[in-house]
């Protein structure tokens, strides 16, 4: 599989932050078709997430055009939701990006709206320290 730059750093992430990687291009299977999601994780421990299991699709948003990339991203992450929800597999679906892409892009009144209409659950991850900066449900 062909993961995104950031995909080491976000699993790094999720590790750090007390997360147990089940495994890395997560199977979901619809009516004979397969979709791939970079990384499903659990965390059972006593934690404010706790007994959650999360599938995370990690974006790295450096395409030559970020509404493209935008997208591309959550066309994916709602065809995914929609396969979790048909099959009614016990997965909180997140999309990964960096704090800067955070910052820089989804701050846009367009990319606000886009991520509000489509109920996209945001992580928001430090690449360079690796470490979760915020989750947005």
């Amino acid at each position: 599989m062909n993961h995104d730059i950031y995909h080491n750093a976000v699993r790094f992430a999720l590790v750090k932050d007390g997360w147990e990687i089940l495994t890395e291009d997560y199977t979901l299977e619809y009516g004979g078709d397969r979709l791939y999601v970079d990384i499903a994780a659990e965390k059972s421990i006593a934690a404010e997430k706790q007994g959650q299991r999360i599938l995370v699709e990690v974006k790295s948003f450096l395409g030559r055009s970020f509404i493209n990339d935008l997208e591309q991203a959550v066309g994916q992450y709602v065809v995914c939701r929609d396969v979790l929800v048909e099959t009614a597999l016990d997965f909180e679906l997140y999309l990964a990006i960096t704090q800067g892409t955070y910052k820089n892009y989804f701050q846009r009144q367009l990319a606000q709206m886009i991520i509000n209409r489509n109920q996209v659950q945001l992580l928001i991850v430090d690449a360079e320290n690796e470490v979760i900066v915020e989750w947005i449900d």
